[in-house]
């Protein structure tokens, strides 16, 4: 699912008064792989589902409706409450600057700002950079009256429900391709593995985690986990 969208001040940097309503939600390299792998697996315990109660000739339609429809809801839930978690994080941040700025005592507004930081980069932060965002707000010339979404937002909510139906794909297809239900089973559980092989190569290259082990290490861990979907009778 997307990542919740930052509500805190970056230390060292300084707020313009339309940052408060408006940052652009962008989905990084982790917001795709996270919809991705939640597309898989949802795709997959619905597949695993049908696959163990279906057979005759309409199994391979029944498996690709169930599994699309499945991926089809979750991935418009997904991305109605990324606008939802969007929405709430931008009323964080637009109230903690009106808080900021409607604050007479400079000691209680510097304290504002730094309770809105990551709890480890408290310590890294002087008073001197947090006196230049309280003085950045202060003198911040209009503030929006409400949070509100914008064009962006709704791009991304449509990236959102793209990753998680397309997933479907490499999971249904298979069933779609072969009559024989096993097999496409297998298949799909390969495919879904190796999708994670990619995802995790994807996550290491851009965290700098080494691309080989992270994707190596995903893949073990989508083994784990589908092993635990075969185990509850997916």
């Amino acid at each position: 699912m997307a990542n919740t969208p930052k509500t805190t001040l970056s230390a060292g940097t300084t707020v313009a008064p339309e940052d408060a309503e408006m940052r652009e939600p962008v989905l990084d390299v982790v917001d795709r792989v996270s919809e991705m792998c939640f597309g898989l697996f949802m795709a997959l315990t619905f597949v695993g589902a049908v696959a163990s109660g279906t057979g005759g000739p309409n199994a391979s339609r029944t498996m690709l409706h169930a599994a699309l429809g499945c991926n089809l809801a979750w991935g418009l839930v997904d991305a109605v409450m990324f606008l939802v978690r969007t929405l709430a994080g931008r009323g964080q941040k637009l109230s903690l600057a009106l808080a900021v700025r409607n604050t007479s005592d400079r000691s209680a507004a510097i304290g504002l700002i730094s309770d809105a930081l990551p709890r480890k980069m408290r310590s890294l932060v002087t008073e001197t950079e947090l006196e230049a965002m309280r003085a950045r707000l202060a003198g911040a010339p209009t503030l929006p009256a409400r949070p509100r979404l914008n064009l962006a937002d709704l791009l991304a909510s449509v990236r959102i429900f793209c990753i998680v139906v397309l997933t479907t794909f490499p999971v249904a297809l298979p069933f779609v391709l072969l009559a024989d239900v096993r097999l496409a089973l297998l298949i799909s559980r390969v495919l879904t593995l190796a999708m994670l092989f990619i995802a995790g190569w994807a996550l290491g290259r851009y965290a700098g985690m080494g691309s080989w082990a992270t994707g190596l290490g995903m893949t073990a861990g989508g083994a784990a986990l589908t092993a635990a979907v075969i185990a509850l009778g997916g």
